[in-house]
């Protein structure tokens, strides 16, 4: 199917796909009424205004609260100072600004190539992906942490790596899933980007430490090792390992052997498919390679975290796997793990109920590395600057990095070395009595909890 080739095809072709979204967000039931940021909202509110401890607050009519690190409180504490409804709004913003960030620094320059039209189309996209449409409802920080990691790549493609690790640092600090990409920067011997990382997700906990040494402790003593303050392991919502392996043991507790023996499977994978893509210098692989390995390693990874699968997605375009994007995200996009709500037994169960499972574990087998379509970041050691590749009059060019309207001096001088810049410096120069919705929205039950 071609584009339109005039602007009022393409005018009327996007308000057509806008009346469908919106159809599709107002006849379906997926709103989530902003439960999460009122568990954020809640939760500061308390601890400010009222004299409550950050793990003590429970949503009205819920049993659940807090379950992120103290820092993640923290950071939210300007949400104290206004009303619950500036508080949407502005999650509303935030959101928006980080899924634009996020559009840019993955495909950018493929959008570009066809001006407003393209980012309406990616608008629509993002709109009806289950993921991104749940961070919103929810009021979710995903996308903020998602758009924080890859400013970090960002950075080290375009020879900024003196400043990269502390969108990823802070990340951690806030959500300890993203501490994997320092395991990403250790592969790549980006040695500073890895130490700054550690450095900034430390002082973070630290300086909540200082500021609620109470909740600290609680937290890294009890909190972090509780699952159930988050959520039962089986819902169906849960689509990472522990979710699968949760479900075949229901009503029985999972065996933790064998979730450990498949988390050190899954990080086998990643570390000799990301040393590949790491080789080749293939940037974009190596960071979706670990946002999926980060959703199927979380003893919890409820739907919406799995906006960190966009980079995949991203791959896949510049790849020219079209039909196979196309095909992940209209299951992306359909609920279907939902059919599995009240019974996930049997074979059918056990298949559907995984659905999104599937999908992170095919992509991280399946999922290109080292295509020549790919942009380039020589992240690892393997990276030369001294043999250049023999011109192949046949082959593609290569697509531009993040945005960048042409391969720019920095990244060609990123290809020293790890750690070097591009003039060969080193890197080191509610309170409220609102409730959940009711459960007979399974969407929108109460089995979990802000997460």
């Amino acid at each position: 199917m071609r584009a339109p080739d005039t602007e009022r095809g393409r005018l009327a072709l996007v308000l057509c796909l806008v009346a469908a979204v919106i159809l599709f967000t107002a006849t379906v039931p997926l709103l989530r009424g902003w439960f999460d940021l009122r568990v954020y909202y809640g939760t500061v509110d308390t601890w400010m205004h009222h004299g409550g401890h950050i793990y003590d607050y429970r949503v009205p009519g819920t049993t659940y609260g807090f379950t992120y690190p103290p820092f993640a409180a923290l950071s939210m504490l300007p949400m104290a100072f206004v009303s619950l409804d500036t508080a949407i709004v502005c999650a509303l913003l935030l959101n928006l600004v980080a899924v634009s960030a996020v559009v840019w620094i993955l495909v950018g320059p493929e959008l570009r190539r066809y001006g407003w039209f393209g980012w309406a189309l990616a608008a629509c996209a993002l709109a009806l992906l289950e993921p991104v449409r749940d961070t919103f409802s929810f009021g979710q920080v995903n996308l903020l942490l998602l758009a924080l990691v890859l400013a970090d790549a960002w950075l080290l493609s375009t020879g900024r790596g003196r400043f990269a690790g502390v969108g990823i640092g802070l990340a951690a600090a806030v959500k300890l899933t993203p501490a994997v990409f320092i395991g990403l920067l250790l592969l790549a011997r980006r040695w500073r980007a890895a130490a700054v990382a550690t450095a900034v997700a430390v002082a973070a906990t630290l300086l909540a430490l200082w500021a609620a040494p109470g909740a600290s402790r609680f937290y890294w003593a009890h909190a972090l090792w509780d699952t159930n303050r988050v959520g039962r392991l089986d819902y169906v919502s849960n689509q990472s390992l522990q979710g699968v392996l949760a479900r075949l043991a229901a009503p029985d507790a999972p065996s933790r052997a064998a979730w450990a023996l498949a988390v050190v499977l899954v990080m086998a994978v990643w570390v000799w498919r990301t040393h590949r893509a790491l080789r080749s210098g293939d940037w974009r692989a190596a960071f979706a390679l670990t946002g999926l390995t980060a959703c199927l390693i979380s003893p919890i990874t409820w739907v919406h975290h799995l906006v960190w699968l966009l980079p995949s997605f991203a791959v896949l375009v510049y790849a020219r796997r079209l039909r196979i994007a196309a095909v992940l995200y209209a299951m992306l996009c359909s609920s279907v793990v939902w059919l599995w709500f009240d019974d996930a037994s049997g074979i059918d169960g056990f298949l559907g109920s995984n659905t999104y499972v599937w999908i992170t574990l095919g992509l991280l087998l399946g999922l290109p590395v080292g295509h020549p379509r790919v942009g380039r970041l020589p992240l690892s050691r393997s990276a030369s600057a001294t043999t250049a590749p023999t011109p192949n009059p046949t082959a593609p060019a290569s697509t531009p990095l993040f945005g960048q309207s042409e391969p720019s001096a920095a990244v060609v001088g990123s290809a020293v070395g790890p750690d070097r810049d591009t003039a060969g410096r080193s890197g080191r120069s509610e309170p409220t009595g609102e409730t959940r919705p009711a459960a007979e929205n399974p969407q929108s039950s109460s089995d979990r909890a802000s997460s």
